[in-house]
């Protein structure tokens, strides 16, 4: 009667901005860091702005890129930036595959982001031709 009940084992959490360097998806911590505090990471569908937010095993992380979303299921947490073998132990990358063939629309391909410089001449052809076929409709 007087035995000890099983502890139940604790949750492992780590740093936000540590597990990203640690699997390799950001190339140091404090870009990390940046993209954290800029909003680019989501964790459960909620955008995460402080660093130190403790992951755990379960928690869904979307990684904004410029082009493309990359989003993974925590595994495990880290214990050093190892090889990429090692580092893809620590996810299962759960990002939606793109359908061959599938091109984005043409409004996608004629918009610049801000601050991104003199367009090239095929962005520049790319916004005539949607200015050219948004007139004739």
């Amino acid at each position: 009667m007087g035995g000890k009940q099983p502890q139940p084992l604790p949750v492992l959490r780590q740093r936000l901005d540590k597990w990203l360097f640690f699997t390799r998806l950001q190339k140091s911590r404090s870009i990390a860091q940046k993209a954290i505090e800029s909003g680019d990471i989501r964790v459960n569908d909620a955008r995460i702005t402080q660093p130190s937010y403790a992951l755990k095993a379960g928690d869904v992380v979307v990684v904004s890129f410029d082009r493309r979303d990359t989003v993974v299921r925590v595994l495990l947490p880290g214990v050093r930036r190892g090889p990429y073998e090692e580092a893809c132990l620590l996810y299962e990358d759960i990002t939606p595959a793109v359908v061959p063939g599938e091109k984005p629309n043409a409004f996608d391909q004629a918009t610049r982001e801000r601050g991104s410089g003199r367009p090239t001449k095929k962005e520049r052809r790319d916004v005539d031709r949607f200015k050219q076929g948004w007139h004739q409709e």
